[in-house]
């Protein structure tokens, strides 16, 4: 595809997927295809040879993948430059969903005897890949506060096979923040790599690449996507021989590649990023603000009040506050399920990102497989609830949280 350069993030979204195609289609093409045909003997051997997998088998590599890929890739490039000034070049890998995407990274950058670093108060599917399966597979883990750059430098100088310092800024659900720059120049500083899990700022309000992450990963299925309507999965590099080849080959061997309709839906999704996360933002930070007030709730995080512990933090990296935020009601478990069998407006439903409001309860949904001493540890409590706000008219959430809470 010919490079373009935008001055907007909606122009990329909207534009850097129009490849062109035969049939002069407008919209990016649904390459429903398990294989591709070759012209000639010659012509296979070419596509065998090259580092694009595009046309060969989908597993490997399908036109409308490429397309979703190289709108993401564009996001989280938009606008940086590499050390030679240029503008900064990313492969991007399309999975079939985060934990695909998740597992390729660990995969493809540990090995038995090798050790994950990472921080407390993450995504329960991460942890629980973390701790339970890269340990079987020798792999080992350590979760510290990296937030404390000498404990950060302790652990690194007390542990030589670490190899990867994983990140989830802002991490889901409690809305801790770390310092991704600060971190990656004591991680690079000893050889190690950092990826950094950007699945709930988005490229829109966070760009880790350009605070030194070596990898960058989403769920897309959140509000890349925004309307809940495919699960998908995203690994991004800087270092592209590693990317197109071990990254690549360990994508392609475990299987877990997209399919072109998910991915359309995809590519569909984003045109439509920057408009949506102004509205999500606005609407999160009104309610963080009215429940920060209501004398049911007993703590709200939410990296926009400034009583958050990382908010310096978010405001240092981000563009914007991230449209997630979670809240502690007075009354523990009770208070919550009370509260949430109330709600009339507001979706209940796990997962987040959606144009509509989704509210859940992490202590019996996303980290229900944690152990109860380890939830309360990274402060996931049993009466905390997960708040991913929608693009609804503010007044109607309001009204809907209002009347909920009158109800416990």
């Amino acid at each position: 595809m010919k490079k373009k350069s935008f001055k907007g993030i909606s122009t990329v979204t909207l534009h850097t997927a129009s490849t062109e195609n035969d049939n002069f289609s407008h919209t990016t093409p649904i390459y429903a295809t398990s294989t591709f045909t070759f012209g000639s003997t010659d012509e296979g051997m070419e596509r065998f040879k090259s580092a694009d997998k595009t046309r060969i088998y989908t597993r490997w590599g399908n036109p409308t993948f490429t397309a979703a890929e190289e709108t993401i890739a564009a996001l989280e490039s938009f606008g940086l430059k590499d050390e030679k000034g240029e503008p900064l070049a990313l492969k991007a890998l399309l999975h079939a969903s985060g934990q695909a995407a998740m597992t390729t990274l660990f995969l493809s950058t540990l090995s038995a005897g090798d050790t994950l670093l990472s921080h407390y108060s993450l995504y329960g599917g991460t942890q629980e890949l973390m701790q339970k399966l890269l340990l079987e597979a020798g792999i080992k883990c350590i979760l510290i506060d990296v937030r404390d750059s000498a404990l950060l430098e302790k652990t690194i100088q007390e542990n030589s096979n670490i190899k990867l310092i994983h990140l989830e800024t802002p991490a889901n659900p409690t809305l801790q923040c770390v310092d991704i720059k600060a971190i990656s120049t004591i991680a690079h500083q000893h050889g190690i790599r950092v990826s950094v899990d950007n699945t709930v700022a988005t490229p829109y309000l966070q760009q880790p690449f350009a605070l030194g992450a070596d990898f960058v990963f989403h769920s897309a299925t959140k509000f890349l996507n925004g309307h809940g309507s495919a699960l998908h999965g995203v690994l991004l590099g800087k270092d592209l021989e590693f990317m197109n080849s071990k990254v690549w080959k360990w994508h392609a061997l475990l299987g877990g590649n997209s399919n072109a309709f998910d991915a359309y839906l995809l590519i569909q999704g984003m045109k439509t990023l920057e408009i949506r996360m102004d509205r999500h933002c606005s609407n999160t930070k009104k309610v963080a603000e009215f429940l920060n007030t209501h004398p049911a709730v007993e703590k709200v995080n939410y990296t926009g009040l400034t009583s958050h512990p990382d908010h310096a933090i978010a405001c240092k990296q981000m563009k914007n506050h991230a449209p997630l935020m979670s809240f502690e009601l007075k009354g523990g478990l009770d208070a919550g399920k009370k509260f949430i069998d109330a709600l009339e407006v507001c979706t209940r439903a796990v997962s987040l990102g959606t144009v509509d409001t989704l509210v859940s309860h992490p202590a019996s949904m996303t980290h229900y497989g944690i152990p109860h001493a380890e939830r309360i540890k990274y402060g996931i409590t049993d009466g905390l609830i997960r708040m991913s706000v929608g693009i609804e008219n503010y007044e109607d959430l309001e009204a809907d949280l209002a009347q909920a809470l009158s109800k416990i």
